[in-house]
């Protein structure tokens, strides 16, 4: 079920009004309920894969917990390969195939495997993760093992953030699931607020500029200079305002639920850096990386070339969670290779700054440090968006040459749609900035009565004028 459709339009308010209702110990299995019916409006078949995830993390839990030495550390490792290999069948297997066969025609043999006719079950890698996340955590005493089947079932499967995130731990939403707070009056109407901020970034900004995006790296080869750049800068503000258009919802519907999710997103395109960015870009999902991958890799606390492995191997990892192709585990290790460089030469940097006159904390150098830091993301991005490694190198080899810079009608001939995206780009921009928090709503708080009343009619009339209401799925369901 996707949150720009009539279906969650009648389905959220019906769950709402059902929570409200009931005692609070009925509101786990009215969430878990729920929380079925609504990832069963995809594939109702692919309920048995959670069903089977669930099961298994619950007992390894609670095994875990009642045992010691290596057992208990067999029990954490049963866990972790029936969760691996989960994702391994449904979402890499028709990679490893292909590369299979690919490797034994290079040397002359024929490998064959069985094809499985499988589709990838919705939202997989991010349930698996935060399930993942249970058993380790349980090993690791920071969290006792759940008891409760429903609280736990609950955890993997809670509807706002299931398919898609944020990414939670057990330590901050299991409590919260016991308890079943009721919700305040502030609780619904902030919740509200947020879930209409994301739904505008979404209908009204992501999905009007997929249009010109989708168009133009479909046939890449047929447009010039300035319409691939236009395409890939509105491709960096499509992905962000969908996925965090869905992180949005997702919080917001929670919170009206009396329960608080994680932060996924902390206005990205201000970074300075590339490894500022990514304390800011999907954080439920860096911040996994970081204490699951990273850390226990040994982080940062050991050699130079120990370092530089171990934010290759997390990079790598992150690229392959994102999708079975080599596209994104180069994605993922030009990420490494732009932070590494960042990190490497910021004294350097630091140093020609200061003899050019200026501080490393002047707005001019912070300024031209984000310009270059959207720019490399934005090269990341066409590996990302494209459909193969030829597209991505034609598209950043024509972007790059003087040559392919005509053609600026192949833009204007989409009419008033780039000047609408350039402007939308524009807006959100300038709202980010100079919002004092990451929570747009603190800002909007602070504002008088008509002017916040003046803000929620224009958000409305802005999301019904321009909105794509064609329940297009969002970009990060396919992960």
């Amino acid at each position: 079920m996707l949150f720009n459709t009539f279906e969650f339009a009648v389905f959220f308010p019906t769950v709402v009004l059902l929570y409200y209702a009931l005692p609070g110990s009925a509101r786990p299995s009215l969430l878990l309920i729920a929380s079925c019916a609504f990832y069963m409006a995809f594939i109702p078949a692919y309920i048995l894969v959670l069903a089977f995830i669930i099961l298994v993390d619950y007992a390894a839990g609670r095994l875990i917990e009642a045992s010691t030495g290596f057992v208990r550390r067999g029990f954490l490792l049963m866990s972790i390969a029936a969760n691996v290999g989960t994702l391994a069948v449904f979402k890499y297997y028709g990679f490893l195939e292909a590369n299979l066969q690919a490797v034994g025609a290079a040397f002359g043999q024929t490998i064959m495997l069985p094809t499985l006719m499988i589709v990838l079950p919705i939202g997989l890698s991010f349930h698996t993760f935060q399930a993942m996340s249970y058993t380790v955590e349980v090993y690791r005493g920071t969290c006792r093992a759940e008891q409760n089947f429903v609280i736990y079932a609950l955890y993997v499967m809670f509807f706002p953030q299931l398919v898609a995130g944020p990414i939670e731990r057990p330590q901050h939403l299991i409590p919260q699931l016991r308890a079943m707070p009721y919700p305040d009056e502030s609780d619904i109407t902030d919740g509200l607020k947020l879930m209409a901020w994301g739904l505008f970034k979404k209908v009204a900004i992501a999905d009007r500029l997929a249009i010109f995006v989708n168009d133009v790296y479909a046939r890449p080869l047929e447009y010039q200079a300035p319409a691939l750049l236009v395409a890939t800068v509105f491709f960096a503000f499509q992905i962000y305002c969908d996925f965090s258009g869905y992180s949005d919802i997702a919080i917001g519907a929670a919170q009206v639920l009396g329960i608080d999710l994680r932060t996924n997103f902390r206005r990205p395109f201000l970074s300075t850096s590339i490894a500022e960015f990514w304390t800011r870009w999907h954080v439920s999902l860096s911040s996994w990386f970081r204490d699951y991958v990273y850390i226990p890799l040994g982080g940062n606390r050991v050699t130079r070339l120990r370092w530089l492995r171990n934010v290759t191997i997390t990079f790598l990892l992150s690229g392959l969670w994102h999708g079975a192709s080599w596209t994104f585990v180069a994605w993922g290790c030009l990420n490494a290779v732009f932070l590494l460089t960042g990190v490497l030469t910021r004294p350097l940097r630091d140093r020609m700054w200061f003899r050019l006159g200026f501080e490393s904390t002047s707005p001019f150098v912070q300024a031209s440090r984000g310009v270059t830091t959207f720019g490399l993301v934005c090269a990341t991005f066409v590996v990302f968006r494209a459909a193969s490694f030829n597209d991505a190198f034609d598209i950043l080899a024509r972007t790059l040459d003087y040559r392919h810079w005509s053609g600026l009608s192949e833009v204007t001939g989409y009419g008033l749609l780039p000047a609408y995206g350039a402007c939308a780009i524009c807006s959100l921009v300038l709202i980010e900035a100079f919002q004092r928090s990451d929570d747009p709503r603190e800002w909007v708080r602070a504002t008088p009565a008509w002017a916040r009343w003046s803000l929620y009619y224009a958000l409305f009339a802005a999301t019904i004028a321009f909105g794509y209401f064609d329940a297009s799925p969002f970009i990060y369901f396919q992960f």
